[in-house]
């Protein structure tokens, strides 16, 4: 899971039962493939980043590693991890990879466009028009195969 800080935006999403060093730099490069390369890699030190070393350096990323059970050091990924737990893979037993794959695509969807965040001004990560009262009815739209919903004014 790749996110970016400014406001909280989805990257990548990669699923794997066996995460290994390469796997995590084709990873890497799947995210970035043309020149989008960030400045800065936060991650903590888990076995499987052992081997982005070179792959960071030929794209001109600086690894900033957390310190030793630090979560805090990483919070927005950490609450990203913490919310998909709570919101989806409390409520959903994926069978697969596909599976797993599949309801990750579903919720960052509705993790980007419609879940708000307090550190947002209850804003999404890619923000939404603000509908006035008298634009229509508000009609609630399933998201995540139901699990929640956003919220929209339509026209009568």
């Amino acid at each position: 899971m790749l996110l970016a800080h400014d406001r909280r935006r989805i990257r990548h999403v990669a699923v794997t039962a066996h995460p290994t060093a390469p796997w995590a730099a084709q990873e890497l490069r799947e995210a970035f493939p043309w020149d989008e390369a960030p400045r800065y890699l936060i991650h903590d030190r888990d076995h499987a980043f052992d081997g982005l070393g070179a792959t960071v350096k030929a794209m001109a990323i600086e690894e900033v590693l957390t310190a030793p059970h630090a979560p805090w050091q990483n919070p927005f990924i950490e609450r990203f991890v913490g919310s998909a737990r709570r919101e989806c893979f409390d409520h959903v037993i994926p069978f697969n990879e596909a599976g797993v794959r599949k309801l990750m695509t579903r919720y960052g969807s509705y993790y980007e466009r419609a879940r708000t965040h307090l550190g947002l001004d209850k804003d999404a990560p890619i923000p939404r028009p603000v509908m006035p009262p008298g634009e229509g009815d508000i009609v609630a739209i399933a998201e995540v195969g139901g699990l929640h919903h956003r919220y929209e004014r339509r026209a009568a």
